[in-house]
């Protein structure tokens, strides 16, 4: 009887896991495509991008991070002396009194000096600490976090890494180590056909530290996870949110344990336990089994990497009275069963929820499209992107043209298109206008080279690309063909339409449960019923001039409802049209008041900030002062909105 009842529970946490935190396999594989693709179109000569951290890994719920690793091409790494020597200089794996899991890179012999090294006696290293310093004078806004340099609002980090492409003897044993069918052979040679990564940390309190480097299996580490059965995910997800939420409470607790070492034990256990465990009418039973083995590691002071088992990574961390207290904890929460998860507010509503369930299931794939359209990652993940975009630039550009055109696979296709789409609104910003009518060759050529890049712009939402493609037309004052354009977008911005960070309304659940809308994948859903944000670059081309205080130093990113009413309004205003430019005046002031189609201050704030330019437009100065007041009260951050900027040119 306790079985079944403990099956019956298992499934509908489960679902709760899938409705609530986590997302359906679908959507998961989603983010994953998602995220595959992106890295495949930001592969350069001197450069490979990887998203890693959690989000990399399919997960994206509260407490999710974004990594992005970049891969450096052009130094090779070598685990013992190639029998050929390479024509470059390389790096020698040295890890003669290192920790395990650690390695000093040495200077190939022939070189006598190289950038970033250190001469220890008659060789040189490679150091860590200089490597860091040396990314960091290229961002001055960033600080050092680990491996890692962070943005300046924490939001995600980046690391340079460097790459051996073979497997290192110090892991071989682990190609044999297991006999279960997880991993499978097939997954297991693409691991190592991918080698080992090196990240720029040294041990902790090392005298060498500042010359380690860590061995990285972030790659095997994402191949593995995207083997999980979902069950296997939502466990994982279960014992992430037991530590942030429920164990990290506590200060001490929360200096020990991470989720590294977390999703090293559902590892070993995934190893260890056969394929048919993983189902989800017995997610409690393996979600005791990880805390078992959670206690049964901090008891030890064990916690085995899964790749180099040498490298005990609880060696010197968890010891003294501060493991006493860890303990304590684990075992009064284990007292409570399953039921410990409980404690976390994203789990506590879950009993009350099944009688929900069982009234009435709301399609999961509402759940998806609501959750990926409001997701906060996909757009640093997209921003990320951006800043790869800029750097690479046409290169790039032309590579994503040929990827989308040539792929075969549809829901594929749709994603190379949904970039290729997003990218061309960054390009066509970077290129240098005249007019339309210009007699000067090259100035009409640019002009429509930006226009066919700009009709490229259009797929990746309902409004955002058509916007985008009426600023251009007003910057070359075709004012009447913008005007039809901005039209068209209005009668777009309906309310049944998504927008970024939405909270679904009973309009949106009952047009999402028309079966024609649910058999397309949530990015070509996109194309007909969302209305993202529109972004203009930082010095954007495109731009109108009355804007161009906007984007000095920063991107500006304004509601596409509130964008398109500020566009109508400006070009009535050129055209001389007094009545419709008061008309669409009123129009903005109340789609801005309204938060029409936005669910985010941010954006608020830049709509707030447009009022305040198209008030000033007009002669109406203290009206203005009002908007960008409000504007400067949503979003206070001087370097990051142009509102108070504005407001001390006014005064």
């Amino acid at each position: 009887m306790t079985d079944h009842i403990t099956q019956n529970l298992s499934t509908e946490l489960y679902r709760y896991m899938c409705q609530s935190i986590v997302g359906t396999e679908d959507n998961v594989k989603q983010i994953r495509l998602m995220n595959a693709i992106r890295d495949d179109l930001s592969i350069h000569k001197n450069e490979i991008s990887i998203t890693s951290g959690s989000y990399g890994e399919g997960l994206d719920m509260r407490g999710s991070d974004l990594d992005v690793m970049y891969v450096v091409q052009n130094i090779k790494v070598y685990d013992v002396k190639p029998r050929l020597n390479p024509i470059s200089a390389y790096l020698l794996m040295d890890t003669d009194n290192v920790k395990p899991g650690f390695t000093q890179l040495r200077l190939d012999s022939r070189c006598t000096s190289y950038h970033n090294c250190v001469q220890l006696g008659d060789k040189y290293y490679l150091s860590s600490s200089l490597w860091k310093e040396d990314i960091l004078t290229k961002n001055m806004d960033y600080t050092i976090h680990g491996p890692c340099v962070s943005d300046k609002d924490g939001l995600y980090d980046f690391a340079e890494c460097l790459h051996c492409k073979s497997w290192i003897s110090s892991a071989v044993q682990w190609i044999t180590r297991s006999t279960n069918s997880w991993p499978s052979n097939n997954v297991k040679q693409s691991i190592i056909k991918h080698g080992v990564l090196f990240v720029p940390i040294g041990t902790k309190g090392s005298t060498k530290e500042d010359l380690e480097w860590r061995i990285s299996f972030s790659i095997s580490e994402k191949m593995l996870v995207h083997t999980f059965t979902h069950t296997q995910l939502c466990c994982y997800a279960l014992i992430k949110i037991l530590l942030k939420d429920v164990i990290a409470t506590d200060s001490v607790c929360k200096e020990l344990l991470c989720s590294y070492f977390l999703k090293t034990i559902i590892f070993w256990i995934s190893e260890e336990l056969p394929l048919s465990s993983w189902t989800p009418d017995k997610l409690i039973p393996c979600f005791m089994q990880c805390f078992d083995r959670l206690i049964y590691c901090v008891v030890y002071s064990v916690c085995a990497h899964y790749f180099i088992p040498e490298n005990n990574m609880f060696e010197n961390k968890i010891e003294g009275r501060a493991r006493k207290i860890l303990l304590e904890k684990l075992y009064t929460l284990h007292s409570y069963g399953w039921r410990c998860v409980l404690f976390s507010d994203q789990v506590s509503t879950f009993c009350a929820s099944m009688q929900y369930f069982s009234i009435e299931r709301n399609p999961l794939y509402i759940n998806d499209v609501e959750k990926t359209t409001s997701s906060t990652l996909l757009q640093l993940a997209n921003n990320s992107f951006r800043g790869v975009f800029k750097i690479l630039h046409s290169s790039s550009f032309t590579r994503q043209i040929q990827k989308t055109v040539s792929c075969e696979n549809l829901s594929m296709k749709y994603l190379y298109t949904y970039y290729m789409s997003m990218m061309s609104a960054v390009r066509a910003q970077s290129i240098q206008l005249n007019n339309a009518y210009s007699k000067n060759k090259y100035q009409y050529q640019q002009y429509k080279f930006c226009l066919s890049t700009l009709l490229k712009n259009i797929y990746h939402d309902a409004v955002s690309g058509w916007l985008m493609l009426a600023s251009f037309f007003y910057k070359t004052k075709q004012y009447t063909r913008a005007v039809r354009i901005i039209m068209d977008c209005i009668s777009k911005c309906t309310s049944e339409k998504l927008y970024p960070y939405i909270k679904m309304s009973d309009i949106h659940h009952r047009l999402f449960k028309l079966k024609s809308l649910q058999k397309k994948s949530i990015v070509h859903l996109w194309k007909y019923v969302l209305v993202d944000d529109i972004r203009f670059e930082v010095n954007s081309l495109l731009i109108p001039d009355e804007l161009l205080l906007e984007v000095d130093y920063n991107p500006l990113r304004i509601p596409s409802s509130v964008y398109s009413c500020f566009l109508f309004f400006l070009c009535h205003y050129n055209l001389n049209d007094a009545r419709q430019c008061r008309d669409s005046l009123q129009v903005l002031q109340l789609v801005t008041e309204y938060n029409y189609l936005n669910a985010d201050m941010d954006a608020k704030a830049a709509a707030y900030n447009l009022l305040g330019v198209a008030l000033q437009t007009v002669g109406e100065t203290e009206t203005a002062r009002q908007a960008y007041l409000l504007s400067a009260k949503l979003h206070i951050d001087p370097t990051d909105n142009p509102a108070v900027k504005r407001l001390f040119l006014l005064d």
